[in-house]
């Protein structure tokens, strides 16, 4: 113990009592004991199917692998909170860890309860809402630079590189490039896969296997990426914009945002029926304006928020409950995601040095495009960098994934659009290109 120590009586860090850490918060007993009763439940077949056991499962777990990560000498570094929660619980499933009481809760909360999309929706909304409307429409036009010409250096690069570990063209576009490009699995695997198969022949199914080992590995890239972004950020303050997009003439703390002067205490209530009905209406729509409900919630949400429709106190209750979800459910989600979205078994199958190396390609070649566009446009370069490589993402599952990595969650609106509005487009054109060229 050192003599500043002795003499002030302070306790050594290195002799602190691990009973007594804490996490959130929270002291690390809780967890521990908590998670331990519940895998102990999992075991007996004692978990409800339904939402309560899969958030019994996932906000544990999370609470557990989201600070580790966070904490751990290199992985901390490249997002570590957001890699463990994602994929410390898919190499337990990998391995048969969680039985399948397990496995059916959660995916009862993440799918029948579809926990994610109320996740994307609150990030969706209550960051839309709390914007100034010049600062959100400036940044929603000029994010489509970086988009399409990431995209396509992105395409360029991973062709050449995919040519020099020995793929043909065909294979290097249509299994390892639009796989990334296409918006997830949900969103791009499969509709690729069913396209591919009408064009090719043969069932959609096998086409599934082929296609999700380089989305799976894009977006583990592109997390890593994010965290080394965050990095930058940290060394570089004036590329940061700490999840602001447009650079200010006069730049002001959370100059992206209205202030905020909330006259009482949020309506939680009014935050969650905001959030949920605008989602509700997405899916309303989505028949008559043929687009996914996640990009008509950013639509409704703009709509919204240039029409001044909803009073001051909702607006409030959605951003404090998007400050509860960015806050707290983040690494719970990533858990759930990781036991039920990562196959890891389909990645080893295919995995080997050239495929690796490709889409890591893609994946840089997307950020260092979106970094040098978006400074040539007057963005911040690494909140656009961030933007654009979340096209290279699992689609709502990779963006959460990405943001969480380096920690901007307020960017999730523009991450859906990259997302979503570059998957639709890298489906529709692979679609097309497969009938040409098959």
């Amino acid at each position: 113990m050192s003599a500043s120590a002795a003499t002030t009586g302070s306790p050594d860090p290195r002799t602190r009592n691990p009973f007594k850490l804490k996490v959130g918060g929270v002291p690390l007993a809780v967890p521990v004991v908590l998670v331990a009763l519940v895998l102990v439940a999992g075991a007996l077949d004692r978990i409800p199917r339904d939402m309560i056991g899969g958030l019994a499962v996932i906000t544990g777990f999370g609470m557990l692998l989201g600070p580790l990560g966070n904490r751990l000498p290199v992985i901390a570094k490249i997002g570590g909170g957001a890699l463990l929660c994602l994929l410390v619980p898919s190499v337990l499933v990998y391995f048969g860890v969680f039985g399948e009481n397990i496995l059916s809760a959660t995916a009862a909360v993440m799918k029948e309860a579809n926990f994610l999309y109320f996740v994307i929706s609150s990030l969706v909304v209550g960051s839309i809402l709390g914007m100034r409307r010049v600062t959100m429409l400036k940044a929603l036009v000029k994010i489509f630079p970086p988009l399409l010409a990431g995209t396509a250096v992105a395409i360029g690069a991973g062709l050449g590189v995919a040519l020099l570990f020995g793929y043909s063209p065909h294979q290097a576009f249509f299994y390892l490039v639009v796989p990334i490009l296409g918006g997830g699995i949900g969103e791009g695997v499969v509709p690729l896969s069913a396209a591919y198969a009408h064009a090719l022949g043969g069932e959609a199914a096998g086409f599934v296997a082929r296609l999700i080992p380089a989305a799976v590995i894009g977006n583990i890239a592109a997390i890593i990426v994010a965290g080394l972004l965050r990095r930058l950020g940290d060394r570089r303050p004036h590329l940061d914009g700490g999840g602001q997009l447009v650079k200010h003439r006069k730049a002001t703390p959370a100059a992206d945002h209205e202030p905020d002067v909330p006259p009482e205490a949020p309506n939680y209530a009014a935050g969650v029926l905001v959030i949920c009905a605008l989602y509700v209406c997405g899916c309303l729509a989505a028949p008559w304006l043929h687009l996914p409900a996640p990009v008509l919630v950013i639509v409704f949400s703009v709509l919204c928020k240039l029409l001044d429709i909803f009073p001051d106190s909702a607006v409030h209750g959605a951003r404090a409950c998007y400050g509860i979800v960015s806050g707290h459910f983040i690494a719970p989600v990533m858990v759930g995601l990781g036991m039920l979205y990562v196959p890891l078994n389909s990645v080893f199958d295919a995995i080997s040095a050239g495929f690796v190396i490709t889409c890591v390609v893609v994946v840089l070649a997307m950020a260092t495009t979106g970094f040098f566009v978006g400074k040539w446009l007057r963005l911040y370069p690494i909140d656009a960098a961030l933007v654009t490589i979340c096209h290279s993402g699992l689609g709502g599952t990779g963006d959460v994934a990405i943001l969480s990595a380096s920690d901007r969650m307020v960017l999730m609106p523009f991450a859906q659009i990259s997302t979503r509005i570059g998957g639709v487009g890298t489906v529709i054109s692979a679609a097309l290109l497969i009938q040409a060229f098959r």
